[in-house]
């Protein structure tokens, strides 16, 4: 006999009445339940469901148990959820046909994009880039449409120098300055230089740990909190990977007493430190945070790339080294250039030199502040329950979640069309301590005419308040 459950929501004026059956678990059963009163006609269109948290006290179940089943059937379409007006069956011509084989289900193609990572590509400054490389075309040295030099451009390391002092405090020069394709290509080459263990936050990019891996470094989990990582026990290891200015992707700044600590430690060890500034540019409601490299050059590496301020695709990055590590990159890296173009080099030293980047960076911190605040404005308003973090700077936010909910909020984005990305995908595997439910929404990417809908989709995506 199967087993009934009958939840009485006094509230609702209704009862619920559920006939469990079969095997597997309680979210299994309970969705193969709510399946078949909604297919059966049982449940009608607009109905409204019980709240998760009284339905999963009167099944005596967890309440993951019955978000996640409510979240599934979400996705698959068959429920909808709004804020202010509850859960509720979906609007359908007709019931859903019970007897016919149920295909596997696959979410649809994404239509909206909050994935983090690159800058909207329609707003590249295609005019100004232009200028610039007619300008560099017009009093490049011959010498530069022969054979790569494996440093980099004269002309760009210098424009880089000047402009990471200015705007950074980043203290080098230009022969301390290797130009490499982006910070993935500069990880490789201090990877086979430095070699050893490296220390990493705890929570980073997978791609990163992925590379290092692949050049044969271990990497070992730094915790990080509202303060950054923890720098107070790196031990023995080569290296520390750092997100310093906006700790990546949690958000926030190292803090001073980190920073020090960090830089003491590879002072006292022979350790070296690598700052990945990322998106050091971009800052909203804090005063500039500066390089941890200009606390002692000889014991930083910094690292930076133009992949979030202009594009990914003029793969262009550079490292500010320590003057004994230079010899060793540059003949890591080869005889010859063999990324980063001599055209695509001379433009950008144009492009710094006369401050054609300058004031693109003030019209893109502009815009995405803009951006920033709708999202904000928005989950305010359509979902109060959800924290948002980590925007004071950078090109997304970490919006946390109810604990075991974020893979069913990822499953129902995806049914709706919507790209987004979950906080655990950038946990590093080894990590044992304390962790996190969220998501990490990238506000930079969307057109301007799609980003209304992105965040939509994104409200619908995310559990009512319990």
């Amino acid at each position: 006999m199967p087993e009934s459950w009958v939840n009485f929501a006094e509230r609702l004026g209704a009862d619920l009445h559920l006939e469990l059956a079969g095997t597997g678990s309680r979210r299994a059963v309970l969705m193969r339940a709510l399946r078949e009163a909604i297919e059966s006609g049982r449940l009608a269109p607009g109905t409204r469901l019980p709240p998760y948290r009284s339905l999963a006290a009167d099944l005596r179940v967890a309440r993951n148990t019955v978000a996640d089943a409510y979240a599934e059937l979400v996705a698959e379409g068959r429920l909808t959820a709004r804020q202010g007006s509850g859960t509720r069956v979906a609007e359908r011509v007709a019931p859903l046909p019970s007897t016919r084989p149920r295909a596997v289900a696959v979410p649809p193609r994404p239509v909206h994009d909050l994935v983090q990572g690159q800058p909207d590509p329609s707003a590249f400054p295609r005019g100004a880039w232009l200028a610039s490389a007619r300008r560099a075309l017009n009093t490049a040295p011959h010498d530069a449409f022969g054979p790569g030099d494996p440093q980099g451009r004269p002309e760009l390391r210098r424009a880089l120098a000047e402009y990471l002092a200015r705007v950074r405090g980043v203290r080098t020069s230009p022969e301390r300055i290797v130009v490499c394709s982006g910070t993935a290509h500069a990880l490789r080459l201090l990877a086979r230089v430095l070699g050893g263990s490296w220390a990493v936050e705890a929570y980073g990019l997978p791609f990163h740990r992925g590379l290092l891996a692949e050049c044969g470094v271990r990497t070992v989990p730094l915790d990080v909190d509202g303060e950054g990582a923890d720098t107070g026990g790196l031990g023995r290891a080569r290296a520390v990977l750092l997100t310093p200015a906006h700790q990546f992707p949690t958000g926030g700044p190292l803090h001073p007493g980190r920073r020090s600590a960090a830089v003491a430690w590879a002072g006292d060890t022979g350790g070296v430190v690598v700052e990945d500034d990322y998106d050091g540019e971009f800052r909203y409601d804090r005063r500039p945070v500066g390089a941890v490299q200009g606390l002692d050059p000889e014991q930083v590496v910094y690292t930076g790339s133009v992949s979030k301020s202009l594009s990914p695709g003029l793969r262009i990055g550079w490292m500010a080294l320590p003057a004994r590590l230079v010899p060793e990159v540059v003949a890591a890296k080869g005889e010859r250039e063999p990324y980063a173009g001599a055209v695509e080099q001379l433009t950008l030293a144009d492009f710094l030199a006369g401050g054609s980047y300058d004031r693109h960076v003030r019209r893109m911190r502009q815009r995405h502040r803009r951006r920033r605040d709708l999202l904000v404005s928005v989950l305010a308003e359509r979902a109060p329950q959800v924290r948002v973090s980590g925007i004071a700077a950078g090109l997304h936010a970490v919006l946390d979640l109810p604990e075991g909910s974020e893979r069913s909020v990822v499953k129902a984005a995806a049914w709706q069309g919507l790209a987004v990305e979950g906080l655990s995908g950038y946990r590093h595997p080894g990590w044992r301590g304390p962790v996190r439910d969220g998501l990490v929404v990238g506000y930079s990417t969307p057109p301007e005419h799609r980003y209304a809908g992105a965040l939509d989709l994104l409200c619908r995506a995310l559990p009512l308040a319990p």
